[in-house]
């Protein structure tokens, strides 16, 4: 398809710079996909999340936890010095991540950059291999837990661009832009739908009969990446680490075959079940890298609700939102969104996205 289909324009002023607070008090834009001429939209919040579910669904949330995976540094080549900030995005090995730096151009593989902070000290990565748009193999001179320490010391919090872009990362961003189910670290962004939740709205959730289940995908820097292809086929995604436990799988699968609904809490916890899900929909355990592109198309086999926040124009998340729901619909909902003042990204607001099969089912 033309990624231009998927563009549209935003004011700046719509980008949110801080999450609401509480988490819960976030607005919630409810999307039903009744006829892409005319969805039903609905203003909401999302402390009203468990009067929009029915009792058995089952919510679908990804537990893993942002790193400090942004780095600065510096290259010494002879009398000549070079400023480099890395982002991590994939972890290759003990000691090995791919990461994205500026400027790519300063670097030649076999060279060494020293990472530090001050009054921290310092961390030691050899290039390894350049890659291309600015992709490099870090290998460095501390593994394992030792370099999980030394990255928690001089790392920062890897804030997205269009928020890095207006502000420095601070003390509140190391809880803000953390998850209440952060528990497998190696995401160098975070999982968005599920900053939204608080211990009240999970507990309102569990008196509504709605279990929450945990999946991992770690989430990659590539998830901010422009789609600079004309068309969507020509687009090369990264690939991401996750897993989904046999356990789950088994409780996913029993819940479907009793008619009850998956709800999936962000774009990452759909996108692994997704890649864990069969032919016939049914969910197999799964642990290992997935690259899967959902465009308009698509056909979903594991999730029938989603959760999601507002994405960037051309992106590769609006291109699955609108295959979730359908492109017309989606245009419609982000045009309603931006005119009453939704706040857009990561730390912004959420839509509840019913497609039309989901509006048949539940009580709703």
């Amino acid at each position: 398809m033309r990624v231009d289909l998927f563009d549209f324009e935003l004011p700046d002023s719509s980008i949110a710079l801080r999450p609401a607070h509480p988490r819960d008090a976030a607005r919630m834009l409810v999307v039903r996909s009744e006829a892409p001429s005319a969805p039903a939209l609905e203003d909401r919040i999302i402390r009203d999340l468990p009067d929009l579910l029915s009792p058995g669904d089952i919510l679908v949330v990804n537990d893993t936890r942002v790193i400090p995976a942004r780095l600065q540094g510096r290259r010494v080549r002879g009398e000549a010095e070079a400023r480099i900030e890395a982002t991590l995005h994939k972890r290759e090995g003990a000691s090995l991540w791919r990461a994205f730096v500026r400027p790519a151009k300063k670097l030649k593989a076999g060279e060494m950059i020293t990472f530090e902070a001050a009054g921290a000290g310092s961390l030691e990565a050899e290039v390894v291999e350049k890659g291309e748009e600015g992709e490099v193999l870090l290998g460095f001179a501390a593994s394992g837990s030792d370099l999980d320490a030394a990255l928690d010391r001089i790392g920062q919090m890897p804030l997205p661009p269009y928020i890095s872009g207006k502000r420095p990362a601070d003390e509140s961003d190391a809880d803000d832009y953390q998850t209440l189910f952060a528990r497998r670290s190696g995401a160098v962004a975070a999982p968005t739908a599920s900053l939204h939740f608080t211990p009240a709205l999970i507990a309102a959730l569990s008196a509504r009969d709605i279990m929450i289940e945990k999946v991992t995908l770690h989430v990659g820097a590539g998830t901010f990446l422009p789609v600079k292809a004309a068309d969507t086929e020509d687009h090369r995604m990264h690939a991401e680490w996750g897993e989904v436990s046999a356990q789950t799988a088994k409780t996913l699968n029993d819940a479907r075959r009793g008619g009850r609904r998956i709800v999936a809490a962000g774009t990452t916890s759909l996108r692994i079940l997704e890649s864990a899900a069969k032919d016939n929909g049914a969910v197999a355990a799964f642990s290992g890298d997935t690259s899967i592109f959902i465009t308009p198309g698509y056909r979903f086999r594991a999730v029938d609700v989603l959760l999601t926040n507002f994405h960037l124009p051309r992106s590769t998340l609006f291109m699955l939102v609108c295959a979730f729901c359908g492109l017309e619909t989606m245009q419609r909902a982000y045009a309603h969104a931006i005119a009453h003042g939704y706040r857009f990204y990561s730390y912004g607001d959420a839509c509840l996205l019913f497609p039309a099969a989901a509006n048949e089912a539940g009580d709703l």
